[in-house]
Parts: structure tokens; sequence; C-alpha cells
């Protein structure tokens, strides 16, 4: 086997490896965000909780006023009371 043989084989080597670990790093996202979606719906209270929080801090930020605040807030409430259609 001459030089350009040994090339070819560590480059396939180098691309086998990089395949591998990329496939390692995409299954372990996968089950990642299965986690968090999987919290979430079994956890809608808290979710709810978050939602609130966030349009608590855009509120403090200015970027809503009072009025639209309480209007989605109000929003947001009526809904998390509603049972889950399907």
């Amino acid at each position: 086997m001459g030089a350009w043989g040994w090339f070819a084989m560590s480059l396939t080597t180098l691309i086998a490896w990089a395949l591998i670990i990329a496939g390692a790093v995409l299954v372990v996202r996968a089950f990642k965000r299965d986690g968090t979606d999987a919290r979430a719906v079994a956890a809608p209270e808290a979710a709810g909780k978050q939602v609130e929080d966030l349009l608590a801090e855009r509120f403090a930020r200015g970027e809503i006023d009072d009025e639209e605040y309480e209007r989605r807030l109000a929003v947001l409430r009526s809904h998390a009371h509603r049972p889950a259609e399907g």
C-alpha cells in the first residue's frame, strides 16, 4: 500500500468517527428535547407560571403598557383553567 492508501484510510477513519460522534450528539439532543416537552405537558401549571413571569418581565421593561399587561394576563389565566381538549 502506498502513501495515498494510508492517507485515504486515515481520512476515512476520521470521517467515520465524525459521523459516529455527530449521530450520538443528535440522539442526546433528541432525548433531551423530549424530556423538556414531557415536563411542560406533565406540569401545565408550572408552564403557565413561567409564561406569566415572562409577561411580567415585559411589563417591567416597558415593552407593554398596563392595559395590555392586564388583558394578556386575563387571557392567560382564562386558558389555564380550561380542561385540555383532544
